[in-house]
């Protein structure tokens, strides 16, 4: 047997089919309320037919005075729960598992459709890359506002899994809050909650609890967590490392290894010569995290073609390949990986030429096919970046609109 096609069995007994799982990926495709749509669904059905073992949704986000774009779907009451039910049934009939990936994203909550930013420390997000440039500084959480959004990350997963959705993921990558609240860059407080690790640590310690007192020990909980920010004075390998065994400790599902931050976008970013044959950008770090833990390990970026991917699992360097981009660009790739009828999936963005609009496409032109995907049709590897980029500007345009005459949204319902 391929050793990808092999079961993965989870440390509280939960099973996954196989080895290969979507990663979360932005699909910036609710409704202008924040709301799953039919194209959102539409796409998980056809993902679910791809023979992926498990798939992991974009950001979902807790609160609705936090989003981090203008499609963002949020879940903080059961509002919404009968169409909830209808995406948790998306993988019905198939043994593909789907987790609902939760977050808040902090200082990267877009400022043009956020009345206000809210962060560990009032650290201001560089934009552009420009040092000089920075984003609206962020207002500082109070301890009853960081407690709150523990509660807020709990409530958000128990009325997921009442929707029918098989597992949560934490995302505590790429800068978002949790990540924010890990980094000594962006987490420069004095109490409880800033300082050495152990302090930067217990907000994501707290969210895991709080979420595993609400879901139980038989649903499957995990997080997606940065190897290293990248960044100067940020979260650093050895930093990571030290979280890996608190969450393992803890007793955490799975770990998706990632890294970087939208300031550092290692993610998306440039290998080291000595990985680009081995594939993965974070490959490095799995050597060396994957001897002090026994928690499953996934690993995504930069996995694109099948014998890679079968080394790395069979030489046990990880548990699970996590395929993100590909997936908006070959839907049936579990599938195609299986049976062997295509062995690279190589992905290439039609960019438009200008530095500050391309750095967006690696995330607005995936979306873009996602959202065929979601209509029906084929994906479109030649889709024109220009297009993308204004069809994108019109949605942000939108929604600062709507966001200047919303009313809240109660959290308790």
């Amino acid at each position: 047997m391929n050793v990808l096609q092999e079961e993965m069995i989870l440390p509280n007994g939960v099973i996954l089919s196989n080895r290969i799982a979507k990663s979360a990926m932005s699909e910036n495709l609710s409704n202008k309320h924040h709301e799953p749509t039919a194209i959102l669904i539409n796409a998980y059905k056809t993902w679910a037919q791809s023979g992926a073992g498990l798939l992991i949704t974009g950001n979902i986000m807790i609160d609705s005075e936090a989003i981090g774009e203008p499609r963002n779907v949020v879940v903080q009451n059961r509002k919404n729960i009968e169409i909830l039910k209808k995406w948790a049934e998306s993988v019905k009939g198939t043994k593909t598992h789907l987790w609902a990936q939760i977050n808040h994203p902090g200082r990267q909550a877009m400022e043009q459709i956020n009345s206000s930013l809210k962060a560990p420390s009032a650290v201001p997000l560089k934009t552009g890359g420009r040092k000089k440039t920075t984003k609206k500084v962020p207002e500082v959480l109070r301890e009853s506002e960081i407690l709150e959004t523990i509660e807020a990350f709990a409530n958000t997963s128990i009325i997921l899994k009442e929707a029918g959705f098989s597992g949560i993921q934490i995302h505590g990558a790429h800068g978002y809050l949790v990540s924010q609240f890990l980094s000594p860059y962006t987490n420069i407080r004095k109490d409880k909650w800033g300082g050495n690790l152990e302090n930067r640590s217990r907000f994501v310690v707290e969210v895991y609890r709080k979420i595993r007192e609400r879901v139980g020990n038989n649903f499957p909980v995990g997080i997606k967590l940065n190897s290293s920010d990248f960044q100067k004075g940020g979260f650093s390998e050895e930093e990571s490392m030290e979280v890996v065994k608190i969450l393992s400790k803890e007793g955490i599902d799975l770990i998706e290894i990632s890294g970087g931050t939208y300031e550092a976008p290692a993610m998306m970013g440039k290998r080291k010569e000595s990985t680009i044959k081995r594939e993965a950008y974070f490959i490095d770090y799995i050597d060396k995290v994957r001897k002090i833990t026994n928690t499953p390990l996934m690993l995504t970026g930069g996995f694109r073609t099948t014998s890679v991917m079968r080394d790395a699992i069979a030489s046990n360097q990880l548990d699970i390949i996590g395929i993100a981009r590909p997936f908006a660009v070959f839907p049936n790739i579990g599938n195609e990986i299986f049976n062997e009828s295509r062995a690279d999936f190589t992905t290439k963005i039609k960019k438009t030429g200008v530095k500050a609009i391309d750095g967006m496409m690696n995330i607005i032109w995936y979306e873009s096919q996602i959202k065929r995907i979601g209509q029906g049709k084929k994906t479109k590897p030649e889709l024109s970046g220009w297009s993308v980029f204004f069809k994108y500007l019109w949605l942000i345009i939108e929604q600062k609109l709507i966001s200047k005459t919303k009313n809240p949204v109660p959290s308790n319902v």
